[in-house]
């Protein structure tokens, strides 16, 4: 059966099952990884999506054909794939998922030893042209399977990043979209002294609630007015394979990455000043006025999860975090986690004796931004340009796009690397200025 090249992205694998990715080419794409990658043994994870037990079979029997062992984790989350790997001393992983993309998609996350991404730049293409043209190194000896349950171990490394005994009584609401996350999050919760209000726990593949994507507006209408009904402390969502995380306030405001980036900057910073904090260019001055009053050290980085991790491990930063809602922590083999942002905003919460709107405060009245508007343009490139053009009396920088700065108000431009959308950020020192400057951008993009 041929393969085809369109599911091999820039950060994973996806298609369509059976359509695209089925038994017979994850077959030959787990072939193609142990021919690349050459490890001694693979870490397999997988969601709770339909097709993931028999993708997972074929996956598993192509990598023993190829005479390398596999570790079967079951249906776990992507950042316990990635701790697995790491904490097992395995020299390579791959997690069986499709995040938050509609049941009909499956996929693969693929990491080498001490879970350092397999990405476009680093292995994807090339794994996927080994995939296509079938030419493997026959083996006689075969690969074996075995079993491992590491739940226990994960939740104890999620719990090590706070004290537990400083931890109030939250109740929180919590959606875990019908994805892995529910399953995680109850083995976590059960070893603190916070209430758990579920939503959509119960891991459904066919995703019953609409696609696991809190980042849809209309995905977090639920849990925001579970939140007011139930008075609940904070909500909080997942994605499907829960590896990001999404916070609602007690007054029911969903809050955005970037200001939650800074809260954990904060928690981290509180027991480790002077640590090097990552962030990408899309917002900053929130992360940068966080990380310098609790003698931080700043970093501006391109945004994406293989240049976030790289320069982590470059900077041997303390924590990194995205607009996008991926949190990254050194000591979790530098990779991202969804499990460990809540264990830490809840400690924060409650050594401040803060609600999570009391901590939020001073940022949001001090930082107000756009939230990412999309901006549908038939030449991204050549539009940027004529941007730059028209703001060059700004403090421009290039690290991820656009950047633009003045004084009182700055922006982000960035072409999307697969529809001709750019993709606009603001943040000013004022509601009305943020109204003006959004206006006028808006205009000079169509």
């Amino acid at each position: 059966m041929e393969i085809n090249p369109s599911m091999f992205k820039a950060y994973d694998i996806r298609g369509i099952y059976p359509e695209q990715l089925n038994e017979e080419t994850i077959y030959q794409i787990g072939k193609a990884f142990v021919e690349f990658v050459k490890p001694r043994n693979v870490v397999i994870g997988r969601d709770n999506r339909l097709s993931a037990k028999s993708l997972f079979a074929a996956l598993s029997q192509g990598i023993m054909d190829m005479g390398v062992d596999v570790v079967d984790l079951g249906e776990v989350s992507t950042d316990m794939v990635y701790f697995a790997n790491g904490w097992c001393g395995c020299d390579s992983g791959i997690m069986l998922t499709a995040s938050h993309n509609p049941p009909q998609y499956n996929g693969m996350k693929l990491v080498k030893e001490q879970s350092i991404p397999i990405s476009g730049d680093t292995g994807i293409y090339e794994i996927r042209d080994l995939a296509i043209k079938q030419k493997f190194t026959s083996s006689v000896e075969k690969g074996a399977i075995t079993s491992r349950d590491i739940y226990d171990e994960y939740v104890k490394h999620v719990l090590s990043f706070i004290n537990p005994e400083v931890l109030k009584p939250y109740r929180i609401v919590a959606d875990a979209g019908n994805g892995i996350g529910g399953k995680v999050a109850s083995g976590i919760v059960k070893n603190l002294p916070v209430q758990i209000i579920p939503m959509n726990f119960e891991p459904d593949g066919r995703f019953p609630n609409g696609e696991p994507n809190p980042l849809l507006e209309e995905k977090r209408i639920g849990i925001i007015e579970r939140v007011k009904q139930e008075g609940a402390d904070l909500g909080v969502a997942w994605d499907g394979d829960a590896d990001r995380c999404f916070f609602i306030d007690e007054n029911g405001e969903f809050i955005d990455g970037y200001y939650i980036t800074a809260l954990l900057a904060e928690a981290f910073l509180k027991k480790k000043p002077g640590s090097k904090i990552i962030f990408d260019p899309r917002l900053i001055w929130a992360n940068i006025d966080i990380i310098k009053q609790y003698n931080g050290i700043p970093l501006i980085n391109k945004s994406g999860h293989a240049f976030i991790k790289e320069r982590m491990r470059k900077e041997d930063a303390l924590f990194a975090g995205e607009m996008s809602a991926h949190y990254y922590f050194r000591d979790n083999y530098y990779a991202d986690n969804g499990m460990i942002p809540l264990v830490l905003i809840l400690e924060l919460m409650s050594i401040t004796n803060k609600s999570l709107s009391e901590l939020l405060l001073p940022l949001k009245s001090k930082y107000f931004i756009s939230g990412e508007i999309n901006c549908l343009v038939e030449a991204p490139s050549e539009k940027i340009k004529e941007i730059e053009e028209y703001y060059k009396d700004g403090e421009i920088t290039c690290i991820d796009g656009l950047s633009v700065e003045y004084p009182a108000w700055r922006f982000n431009l960035r072409a999307s690397n697969t529809e001709p959308f750019i993709r606009l950020n603001i943040e000013a020192k004022s509601k009305g200025l943020l109204e003006e400057k959004t206006v006028e951008l808006r205009n000079r993009l169509m």
